[in-house]
């Protein structure tokens, strides 16, 4: 085991990598591990703002950079607490709800978190054909199978899909479930390989009724990985037994995955959690808000469901921090007050629409508007509609199948195609780079 101060050094070399200085110094100084204890780490940070913060923001960041170091690490807890004598400092906030400790800890038998069950998961639009899909095999086993849920990072996809585990698990004890992400898949078959327990890999993971693996795309590039996986999904395939996978994206847009993976994936259903909508936002803030014991009025929370169109970790985020200004000061945030909480913090919102980045775009690699709408795939219209679907994508959050919808009546399949292409192009091409910074820049 490697010792507190070393390891906790090492995660924040990773972290301090992938966010802002200004952020690395707000929410990491100040923080240390108290103590590591049957695969459960307790951080200490310096006030609830903080800890709330953390286990919103960054707590995937932190849980993937810890378990670099130490597989068996299962869960973070966050305590508020003073380096010199790294005793937790009693809360003496009323309004913090939080379950014993024990019901946050995630099982070591099946890697389920009991958090996530459907009691507390928001159905809307944005996710109700995905609540569906996952209610259909619970009522007859494969119904759909594999089932593979995509959706950009926040969407709620990790919490239906281990819902269905925890579920099954309270109808029937006897069934044998497993979640896992990707990564932790990949790791165990290297390891297994190394020390030649490849047998002992293999009967491991045949003997569960229902195999959750969460983040597909990180088994990109990774062959002998993949050829593993393909022999024990068609172990389980042809034994009936469920299969649940979720990605970032559709599994046809995950680069260097095998032709014959992403056909066992189209084989089963594939669906979509989009962004919430804004009466889903609504509901999202009600139920949140009810399970944190914050007590906020309609007024408050239609304006929040306005305001804030980010995520769902974003709307959580909000709460947060009102919950966190509520405690300070004692009482109930009025509305004034939200709003000048919101103004330092909050996503600004997208003023720009569909017909400014159509047009900027247009003008700035000198073609007709119109040309956009076209049909046709004339050489110097292609890229301008590509980098449009883009922006369109990426920085107005608009859905696939609207952008296809305002772009000539495309299929959402090329609209797709093209965000995945410039995405993968602004990789190394330099010039495409500068050329969407200035497209923005002109937006702006």
């Amino acid at each position: 085991m490697i010792e507190n101060k070393t390891l906790w050094n090492n995660v924040l070399a990773q972290i301090e990598l992938g966010i802002s200085k200004a952020n690395f110094s707000m929410w990491f100084k100040d923080t240390f591990i108290i103590k590591q204890d049957d695969g459960v780490i307790f951080l200490g940070v310096p006030n609830v703002f903080v800890k709330d913060w953390l286990l919103n923001k960054y707590h995937k960041d932190i849980m993937k950079n810890l378990r670099t170091y130490g597989e068996n690490i299962r869960n973070v807890e966050y305590l508020v607490a003073k380096e010199e004598n790294k005793n937790p400092i009693k809360e003496t906030t009323n309004h913090i709800n939080e379950l014993p400790l024990t019901n946050y800890y995630v099982n070591k038998d099946d890697n389920l978190n009991p958090k996530y069950t459907f009691e507390t998961f928001v159905i809307g639009p944005f996710n109700e054909l995905a609540h569906a899909a996952s209610q259909a095999i619970l009522k007859r086993t494969a119904a759909y199978n594999p089932l593979f849920i995509f959706g950009s990072t926040g969407h709620g996809k990790t919490h239906l899909i281990q819902a269905v585990g925890n579920y099954l698990k309270t109808i029937d004890s006897n069934k044998k479930i497993f979640y896992m992400t990707s990564e932790k898949f990949a790791n165990d078959y290297l390891n297994s390989l190394n020390s030649g327990n490849i047998n002992s890999f293999k009967e491991k993971y045949k003997k569960y009724d229902l195999l959750i693996i969460d983040d597909i795309q990180f088994l990109s590039a990774k062959t002998k990985t993949q050829e593993e996986f393909f022999h024990l999904f068609n172990s389980f395939h042809d034994s009936g037994k469920q299969l649940i996978f979720s990605s970032d994206k559709h599994p046809n847009f995950i680069p260097d995955i095998e032709d014959r993976i992403k056909s066992r994936f189209n084989a089963g259903m594939i669906v979509e959690i989009q962004k919430p909508d804004y009466e889903s936002r609504i509901q999202i803030f009600r139920k949140k808000s009810s399970l944190m014991n914050l007590n906020i009025s309609n007024d408050i929370v239609e304006y929040l469901a306005a305001t804030v169109e980010g995520n769902i970790r974003d709307l959580e985020g909000i709460l947060n921090l009102i919950l966190c200004q509520s405690d300070l000061k004692k009482r109930e945030l009025n509305i004034n007050e939200i709003k000048e909480l919101l103004k330092n913090t909050s996503k600004p919102k997208k003023n720009a629409s569909i017909k400014d980045v159509i047009k900027v775009t247009s003008d700035f690699y000198g073609i007709e508007e119109s040309s956009i709408f076209e049909k046709g795939r004339k050489k110097e219209v292609i890229k301008p509609r590509q980098v449009i679907m883009y922006l369109l994508r990426e920085d107005l959050d608009i859905s696939f199948p609207s952008i296809g919808d305002k772009v000539g009546n495309r299929d959402h399949s090329t609209v797709i195609h093209s965000y995945e292409k410039v995405k993968k192009d602004l990789k190394t091409d330099p010039e495409l780079v500068q050329e969407i910074n200035q497209i923005r820049s002109m937006l702006k």
